[in-house]
């Protein structure tokens, strides 16, 4: 995080310190002994103004940026996020709100979520029972006392979406993160399983409601707003630390097993970078998702999928891939192109480089849909211990 720091504020000083908030408070989501006064003061300290949180019903904890505590109810707030049931939080500028307060806020809100213990709709949940809940192994009868117990209901439909992060990222923080400022509605349950982060969701009418693909897809691309990382040559802006976001489908809340193993499937297809490959959803894979069934060596040893892998590990390859991606994904190559932020001559020259290396026809439908399949396997393939 550093050196990308520094890379960072050689090109821009405001995208630095976008990335220095949000890697401060993924930081302290991954803190176990945080709390109130943790949270103020830390925030304090990185505004470098007075902040503070007033849980409903309760006093309010304020702190100056050198870390001492302050009495009594601000006098002026230049920022502010009301939180619902776990209170208000703010940040004491004496003029105008600073250029990165709305991100700070933003992110203080989350973490004082989790502090509050999530009341109501959202909170961060005990690793155990969420466990207990997606085991095949455990009675029907402790799987539904664990449901109550974490608020949810047993009889009501649930899907289940595993998130992971960059390496060495807490998966667990990166959920919270994802979800905590509401991203989907719903009663909403976290917890950080290993190595992926698993989020158990009911909503009230799931077949009413936005898919939770689209609404995380574009709560990604946001947060790649945020952040400010610098665009890389020839592709989208990086939605963010490396996140990666399966969904599985709605089942009965007793059989949320089923949803947590379709979750970890689409979990396999989805590719950190752009929002639209970032996040994939089990439904919308359709038959393709039984490609996570085989075996990853007979995947690697199939003639189209060599091909891309000698294609992606050349000179220049990479991109051309992430552009036969983009036209496979969209159908279109203006569309490829918006998505990757070039020039359509341009994505047109990379596909002209995958039909020479390939073979394929990519206007004809069948040698488009080869290529789909063969990026699907190739991704599974090579990335088989995700």
């Amino acid at each position: 995080m550093k050196g990308l720091l520094l890379r960072l504020s050689a090109l821009d000083a405001d995208a630095a310190a976008a990335v220095r908030v949000i890697a401060h408070y993924e930081a302290l989501l991954a803190t176990a002994a945080l709390d109130a006064t943790a949270l103020v003061r830390s925030t304090a300290g990185l505004a470098e103004c007075p902040a503070g949180w007033q849980p409903a019903g309760g006093e309010p904890v304020r702190f100056a940026a050198d870390g001492s505590e302050l009495p009594g109810p601000p006098g002026r707030s230049s920022a502010a996020v009301q939180l619902g049931a776990a209170g208000r939080v703010w940040l004491e500028r004496p003029g105008p709100a600073g250029p990165l307060d709305d991100l700070v806020l933003e992110w203080m809100a989350i973490a004082a979520r989790v502090v509050a213990g999530g009341t109501g709709a959202w909170q961060v949940a005990d690793p155990a029972l969420v466990e207990l809940v997606l085991s095949e192994r455990e009675a029907e009868a402790d799987r539904a006392r664990a449901l109550r117990l974490l608020g949810l209901v047993p009889e009501r439909p649930l899907r289940v979406v595993a998130v992971a992060g960059a390496p060495g990222a807490d998966a667990g923080a990166e959920a919270a993160a994802l979800f905590g400022s509401g991203t989907v509605p719903g009663t909403v349950r976290v917890a950080g399983l290993g190595a992926v982060g698993a989020v158990l969701l009911q909503q009230p009418d799931p077949d009413g409601a936005t898919p939770p693909a689209e609404l995380l897809r574009a709560a990604l691309a946001d947060r790649g707003r945020r952040r400010g990382g610098p665009r890389p040559r020839g592709g989208a802006p990086a939605q963010g630390r490396g996140t990666r976001v399966g969904i599985g489908g709605p089942v009965d809340a007793l059989a949320a097993g089923e949803s947590w193993q379709q979750a970890r499937a689409a979990l396999r297809f989805a590719v950190a970078g752009t929002p639209a490959e970032a996040v994939a959803d089990h439904e919308a894979l359709g038959t393709v998702a039984l490609l996570a069934d085989l075996p990853a060596e007979r995947l690697r040893s199939r003639p189209d999928v060599r091909a891309l892998e000698e294609l992606a590990g050349r000179e220049e390859g990479a991109p051309a891939v992430a552009a036969l991606a983009a036209f496979c994904r969209t159908g279109s190559l203006r569309q490829a192109a918006g998505e990757l932020h070039l020039h359509h001559s341009s994505v047109a020259a990379r596909l002209a480089r995958v039909e020479a290396e390939t073979g394929w026809r990519l206007r004809d439908p069948q040698d488009r849909f080869r290529a789909q399949l063969a990026w699907y396997a190739w991704r599974l393939g090579c990335c088989a211990a995700d």
